[in-house]
């Protein structure tokens, strides 16, 4: 079963000031029905995400070296390959260290440029969870691709088709954490842009269809400034772990309290003021 993003166009951009480079370049990738984008500067991390990209060329002449790490951190799910002039070994493995995919060096062909990109994308989307028609079954969810939603029974959640899809990527991760920048890279096929908020608002809302139609099981657990990670468990279960893992509290017995003179005295014993008259007694009497 064809992923619906195979049929979404690629989406490049091409940072350089070489317009014989650029021209060919352009070309190729309109052969390919791919989106591109050509700036001759260097263009911030925000602006590259609400350019919703998949990859980018980036001559470092241009931008700096400091530009990749700047954008790898930035938009860990952006494919970036350097394609710029001659440099230093130690110039070539900083910008592989710092978040370049690969590093190609001018002069080059077109055509490897753009394979080379392709490889790149292909790689990212390796690990992706491959469309499968077999039904998934967990608690009590059947997760049906025929029908692109989960079902309890024969209620259906009635998941939309990006909900459907999060819940698959995250079925299929084998209790993996995934990052949201991951997830969304995934899903919605393209980078995360800082302080989007995608990913939770599609969580809550799988979490409540799903609750909805099998309130006595948890799926999506989150894992705080981290990401989603997806696990049947019944109500309550993880709970009761944690609680038998917990020692019970150790209870510091205190010292019994001072008995009152008067009970003492009540025993025949010698009370706490008492001892230097029985000493004296004592001796008055042998005497």
């Amino acid at each position: 079963m064809a992923s619906p993003r195979d049929a979404a166009p690629i989406r490049v951009a091409l940072i350089d000031d070489d317009s014989g480079l650029v021209t060919v370049l352009d070309r190729r990738f309109a052969a390919l029905r791919w989106e591109r984008h050509v700036l001759g500067y260097a263009a911030g991390p925000d602006q590259l995400a609400a350019l919703r990209l998949h990859g980018v060329i980036v001559n470092t002449e241009l931008t700096g070296l400091d530009y990749i790490e700047r954008v790898a951190i930035a938009l860990p799910g952006l494919a970036v390959i350097v394609c710029t002039g001659p440099a230093p070994m130690a110039e070539r493995v900083r910008g592989l260290r710092g978040g370049a995919d690969d590093w190609v060096t001018k002069p080059c062909h077109p055509d490897e440029l753009v394979a080379r990109m392709q490889a790149v994308l292909r790689r990212r989307r390796a690990g992706e969870v491959p469309a499968e028609d077999e039904t998934m079954l967990t608690g009590e969810l059947a997760i049906r691709p025929d029908r692109f939603d989960a079902y309890a029974g024969d209620q259906p959640a009635l998941l939309s088709r990006k909900e459907y899809e999060l819940l698959r990527l995250l079925a299929g991760a084998d209790g993996r954490v995934l990052e949201r920048e991951e997830i969304y890279q995934r899903v919605w096929g393209y980078t995360m842009a800082r302080g989007d908020r995608s990913v939770d608002v599609f969580v809550r809302k799988l979490r409540q269809k799903l609750e909805r139609v099998s309130s006595d099981w948890r799926y999506v657990h989150t894992h705080f400034g981290v990401g989603y990670r997806f696990a049947a468990e019944r109500v309550g279960e993880a709970d009761g772990e944690r609680q038998q893992a917990i020692p019970e509290p150790r209870v510091q017995l205190d010292a019994p309290p001072a008995e009152e003179p008067a009970e003492v005295e009540r025993r025949g014993e010698p009370g706490p003021g008492d001892v230097g008259v029985s000493r004296q007694t004592q001796l008055a009497t042998t005497g």
